[in-house]
């Protein structure tokens, strides 16, 4: 399938999986790489390629069915992984590059460690496909619950937003704390938090009418 989008960058597509997805903005990959007009990204390591042939090779071989790190969370074929910055660095800086050809702020490329990553997935008998994540600071002094967040253009309009969104306060309030998302919000994420606060509110006065 083919993902319509108008890249501003060198790099004007990528494979992933089964998608070719045109791209929105540029990524700093290392040069050899950023001087492609297209990507082959694993969708499980998101090791990133210059050739479909190598590609191939690659995805015979790769041991990799989901991301690295702990599910915790489970619901039909959906999941979320926990990634620590620190202990996946390689995986986790090759997401950060993967993001930023759909995001037109992340300044977040190589220093990943101070990061903990929620991978959302869909399940399938081939793997856990990356849907989207959302990265937040392990020691935040402001409280951020969210430092980026994305879903892939695939997969977009499906409410996987909103799911990330939830999923970051809800850790918040285990965690015991207050949580908001770092600012500047990117174009897709003020969108997708207002949306996302709307129908809370709308959810909260539907319920305050019904017990008046």
């Amino acid at each position: 399938a083919v993902v319509s989008t108008q890249s501003t960058g060198t790099i004007k597509s990528i494979e992933l999986g089964c998608y070719e997805i045109n791209t929105w903005y540029s990524s700093p990959y290392p040069a050899e790489y950023a001087q492609q007009s297209k990507l082959f990204i694993c969708e499980f390591c998101l090791k990133y390629m210059k050739s479909s042939t190598i590609a191939f090779r690659h995805t015979a071989k790769c041991p990799a069915r989901c991301p690295p790190g702990d599910e915790i969370y489970r619901k039909d074929s959906v999941s979320v992984f926990e990634v620590d910055g620190r202990k996946n660095k390689t995986y986790c800086q090759n997401l950060c590059l993967l993001a930023k050809l759909f995001l037109d702020h992340k300044t977040l490329y190589y220093d990943v460690e101070p990061f903990l990553f929620y991978i959302l997935t869909e399940y399938d008998r081939k793997g856990c496909h990356i849907v989207g994540y959302f990265s937040k600071e392990k020691n935040s002094f402001l409280c951020y619950n969210v430092s980026c967040i994305l879903v892939l253009p695939p997969y977009m309009k499906r409410g996987y937003g909103k799911m990330l969104i939830d999923f970051s306060y809800a850790l918040s309030r285990r965690e015991g704390k207050l949580g908001s998302p770092e600012k500047p919000l990117s174009d897709l994420g003020l969108v997708s938090y207002r949306s996302y606060w709307k129908d809370k509110l709308l959810e909260y006065f539907t319920t305050y009418n019904e017990a008046e």
